[in-house]
């Protein structure tokens, strides 16, 4: 089955979550994590935690500008959820006024249980509309 959303964001942001809930919810998305200061050894640890035996790695750039457009670009056309810290009035312009849903959560590290929740009503949400 194709994905009906990508989501980006760092191997951190994934950590402390209940068993099984990242595995769950991105059943149906396209996962790419964002280097962050746990390096590969973060990034193996969530691969595993997903079960996974490959990941998507978006690369890292040198201004948080270029960072924010290499993300925009792996968005494309799908809906997104964007989970990272710092995220500039540039990237909130776009994110509204796309045509794809795009889901800002402004999170630096785990993701508290609201904005878990949060993510959870933008997946459902996203799966009714592909019914």
């Amino acid at each position: 089955m194709a994905p009906i959303f990508r989501m980006v964001c760092t191997a951190a942001t994934l950590a402390g979550a209940p068993d099984g809930w990242a595995a769950e919810e991105l059943r149906d998305g396209d996962l790419a994590l964002l280097v962050d200061d746990g390096g590969l050894e973060a990034i193996n640890s969530a691969a595993h935690a997903l079960g996974l035996v490959t990941v998507s790695i978006v690369r890292s750039e040198e201004t948080a500008a270029q960072q924010a457009q290499t993300v925009i670009a792996f968005a494309g056309s799908f809906p997104l959820v964007w989970v990272g810290s710092g995220l500039d009035d540039s990237v909130r312009a776009w994110a509204r006024e796309r045509r794809p849903m795009t889901l800002i959560v402004d999170v630096d590290g785990q993701l508290p249980d609201d904005e878990r929740g949060r993510i959870e009503r933008f997946i459902a949400l996203l799966a009714r509309q592909t019914e």
